[in-house]
């Protein structure tokens, strides 16, 4: 039998708006994943130590607060530090098209705006998570 492929769903920094990052952590649990929803306010560094701790594939954030340039990145970075280089980090939010190229640079493998469906992001882990 294959292994289910584990997701984080994680809201990073003080964006307390988690409505979009439930629908999507719901929608992938529906879609056979097993899904992880860390709830809002956390730390990169709470992040990456959640991701050790779950043995997850996937780190999905969210963010609609503005902060995506610092945080993204911060995450990648402490996801490193544990040996976690491998783990897809995928992003979505209100997040503008200038800032994508450099987060993809960052580290993110894809970024999901608003509108995105997720039958659209749901194929994209499926496609790459390891």
């Amino acid at each position: 039998m294959d292994k289910r492929i584990r997701i984080l769903v994680a809201k990073p920094g003080l964006d307390g708006h988690d409505r979009g990052a439930k629908v999507v952590a719901r929608a992938l649990r529906d879609g056979g994943f097993e899904v992880i929803y860390t709830g809002i306010r956390l730390t990169p560094e709470q992040i990456a130590e959640a991701a050790l701790q779950e043995d997850v594939d996937v780190v999905a954030l969210s963010l609609l607060s503005g902060a995506h340039n610092t945080l993204f990145p911060r995450i990648v970075d402490e996801l490193k530090k544990r040996g976690l280089g491998d783990v897809l980090v995928i992003g979505g939010g209100v997040i503008p098209d200038v800032d994508i190229p450099g987060l993809k640079a960052a580290g993110l493998a894809e970024i999901f705006t608003p509108g995105t469906s997720t039958d659209k992001i749901s194929e994209f882990i499926r496609l790459n998570a390891s």
